[in-house]
């Protein structure tokens, strides 16, 4: 049987090139060259062109400090109150009754709070009885010595028999008068229950509460309170500042002050030296000095924070000028700052873009830095700026 073998001819590869397409070659080089003018345009475009980045930004706030004109030295304190005290009772017992808190007005011997006073009571009612006892039997024996001496002046009554009518009176003269004292001590003591304000003032801070056991010392132990509340008269705030002693001598009393409180930066008030304290701190080489606040105004607290200028300059005659109010200058977060071979400069948001400004700083007050030229307040700072930011980039506000 005979097989025919397989036709592998048509398995062969052609490798003769394929006939030229008229105009093929000028097409892929039109190509070729749009795509390069692309490159280059684009290269071009990120070069020069501004571009958007993201960056965080915060409105430079004017606020308060002092003047350098006229100003003499410096010092930092708090605000205190003249007249302040911590109201307790006279007596030891369990507080009945509260009838203040945080922040009320009273008038004196307004009642601020009672005690739990029935046995005080008790008190005053057993003495008051004791006192009318003794007094009827003073009486009855004032009676008997009456009679006594009519019988002795007819021989009736012997004269020891008189002495003894004469000194049983005398005995019970003094018991009464004994028997009242207790009286009265029983009614202070009822009385001391009703704890009374002692001035005109505020109350700042309730230091009990209804039902607990206060006293007037500490001998009641750990859990017993010494006092019920805390007040203090408002119209006598002022401010006590340590100076160093080094420019005590620059301080006298009567001077006159600029008060700046750290609470409210932007907002000066007048003072006036009340009292150099003739001593000094041997740790702290500083003399205290108190500072009546002569602006009276309710934000001022106790135990406020605050700055002091003693104004050196004089006026008229060798007076003291009147204090003006404290120029306005601008604060900024450090964070803002950028030294740069020129100084010190921050950068601006203006319409979008960042714009670099030569400024001159000041002292640090906490984590801001005081500006004294350069910027007007009210501005919008860049914060942490980028490397290579320049004049003109687009920004994009990333939080206020």
């Amino acid at each position: 049987m005979s097989s025919t073998p397989p036709d592998l001819s048509r398995l062969r590869i052609d490798r003769s090139e394929p006939a030229p397409r008229p105009g093929g070659g000028r097409a892929r080089l039109v190509i070729v060259l749009l795509v390069g003018v692309l490159i280059v345009a684009l290269i071009a475009w990120l070069r020069l062109a501004p571009h958007a980045i993201e960056v965080q930004v915060a409105t430079a706030a004017a606020t308060g400090g002092g003047s350098a004109t006229g100003a003499g030295i410096s010092a930092s304190g708090y605000v205190v109150a003249r007249t302040k005290a911590s109201v307790s009772a006279k007596v030891p017992g369990r507080l009945a009754y509260l009838g203040v808190s945080e922040g009320s007005t009273v008038r004196h011997n307004d009642v601020l709070a009672r005690l739990e006073n029935a046995d005080y009571k008790a008190a005053v009612n057993a003495a008051d009885a004791r006192v009318q006892q003794l007094t009827v039997e003073r009486d009855q024996a004032s009676r008997d010595l009456e009679r006594a001496s009519k019988l002795h002046g007819e021989h009736v009554l012997s004269d020891a028999e008189m002495e003894n009518a004469s000194a049983k009176l005398k005995s019970l003269a003094a018991q009464v008068d004994a028997a009242r004292a207790e009286l009265d001590v029983a009614k202070a003591n009822y009385e001391n229950t009703i704890v009374l304000a002692p001035f005109d003032g505020t109350v700042l801070r309730k230091d009990a509460e209804v039902g607990e056991f206060v006293a007037p010392s500490t001998a009641g132990g750990g859990l017993t309170r010494t006092a019920i509340v805390t007040m203090a008269d408002l119209r006598t705030l002022e401010v006590e500042v340590d100076v160093n002693e080094a420019y005590i001598a620059q301080v006298r009393n009567g001077q006159t002050c600029r008060i700046t409180l750290d609470a409210y930066t932007d907002t000066s008030f007048a003072g006036r030296v009340r009292q150099v304290v003739p001593t000094a701190d041997r740790q702290k080489a500083t003399v205290q000095v108190k500072v009546a606040i002569l602006d009276r105004d309710p934000r001022i607290l106790p135990e406020m924070g605050a700055k002091v200028e003693f104004i050196r300059a004089q006026g008229p005659e060798g007076t003291e000028p009147a204090v003006a109010p404290a120029p306005r200058r601008v604060l900024v977060p450090g964070t803002a700052l950028v030294q740069a071979q020129g100084g010190t400069r921050v950068w601006l948001v203006e319409n979008g873009r960042a714009t670099s400004r030569p400024v001159e700083a000041g002292l640090a007050r906490g984590e801001q830095m005081e500006i004294r030229s350069g910027l007007s307040g009210g501005e919008s700072v860049i914060l942490a700026a980028p490397a290579g930011l320049k004049d003109g980039t687009r920004v994009r506000v990333r939080s206020q």
